[in-house]
């Protein structure tokens, strides 16, 4: 075998760089979104009880979504990759845009929070799910033991 057969292909990304990528994502969406919602529940704007209803509703939705994610083990490297998924990403670039568009353009903060909870709620649980998924895929290809 030559050693581009047991490297995975060249167009898809090793599991853990793109783990750590959706880390990073996560980490900077909650801080931003984080601070605004703190914000906003101090003010009275928008209960906190609520933030984390939409919040934990949306995050079974992620997690759910785990299983849209095109993912390939590759024996002969060991290696789990992960090719892109336009859904989510235009899913994310939509809410995201609704809202900006409540904060920025009508000023409206309680949608906006709304979507600020969607958007951390289906990014921590899809990345959960994306982990644990991974993580079952080297286990049962043994990769890794379990």
């Amino acid at each position: 075998m030559t050693t581009n057969e047991l490297q995975a292909p060249q167009f898809m990304k090793r599991s853990r760089a793109k783990i750590w990528v959706r880390t990073a994502i996560l980490a900077v969406f909650g801080t931003l979104f984080g601070l605004t919602l703190f914000h906003d529940i101090e003010a009275g704007i928008y209960p906190w009880y609520a933030g984390l209803a939409v919040f934990a509703a949306c995050a079974a939705v992620g997690f759910w979504m785990r299983k849209l994610v095109p993912m390939q083990a590759h024996a002969a490297s060991r290696q789990v990759t992960l090719s892109f998924d336009r859904v989510y990403f235009i899913l994310i670039w939509a809410l995201v845009i609704g809202k900006a568009i409540f904060s920025y353009v009508v000023h409206i903060p309680v949608p906006a929070d709304v979507l600020m909870c969607v958007i951390l709620g289906l990014m921590a649980g899809r990345l959960s799910g994306i982990c644990l998924r991974v993580h079952d895929l080297k286990v049962k290809n043994g990769f890794v033991a379990g």
